[in-house]
This record gives structure tokens, sequence and C-alpha cells, in this order.
């Protein structure tokens, strides 16, 4: 899931932008994207949010869907959670049993 407070949001048309593409093309269309978030690929789906009303993912979302289909792909098992979303939850835990006082 995308963090929205740590985790760096980008538009669909911008990240499709960022990526390789075939050939002389630079990036993949915006409707690649649309499709990874809702169809997925070898049961791996993009993580996206809704901002305003546009469709929008992190570079991170695109890591770990890159890393999740990689997996799939090679008949690997698919990773639950990478090591930064480990690490995040961590923080996140230790800052509310500071809250907490303990």
């Amino acid at each position: 899931m995308i963090n929205t407070s740590v985790e760096y949001l980008i538009s669909l048309s911008a990240a499709a932008k960022e990526l390789p593409g075939r050939g002389a093309r630079r990036g993949v269309h915006t409707i690649t994207l649309w499709r990874w978030s809702k169809r997925g690929i070898r049961g791996v789906k993009l993580e996206t949010v809704l901002v305003g009303g546009i469709r929008c993912t992190s570079r991170e979302a695109m890591a770990r869907f890159f890393e999740r289909t990689t997996a799939a792909a090679d008949g690997q098992p698919i990773p639950s959670a990478t090591a930064s979303e480990r690490r995040r939850a961590l923080q996140a835990a230790e800052r509310e049993l500071l809250d907490e006082g303990l």
C-alpha cells in the first residue's frame, strides 16, 4: 500500500514517461499503467491512489510492482513486503510506542 506521508506521488502519465520503452520510444503508454493497476500482471497489481480525481502511483510502488512481477515470472514466491516496507512499519510501530510512553 502506498504510504502517502513518505512516498512521492506521481500521476500515471508522468510515471509512464519515466519507464523504458521499446525501440526508439521513450516510456510506455499511460493505459499500460492503468491496466497494471486494474488487472495486474501474474496476479500482481500496481498500487495507486486517487488524488483529487487524478490516479497516482509512486516510484516506490512501481519498484515493488516490478520486484513482485519479476519474482512471479521467474517462478519464485512473490515477496509480501520489501525491506523498505518492513523498515517503515517498524519505524511507525516504534513511534507509536513512544507516543504511548512505552
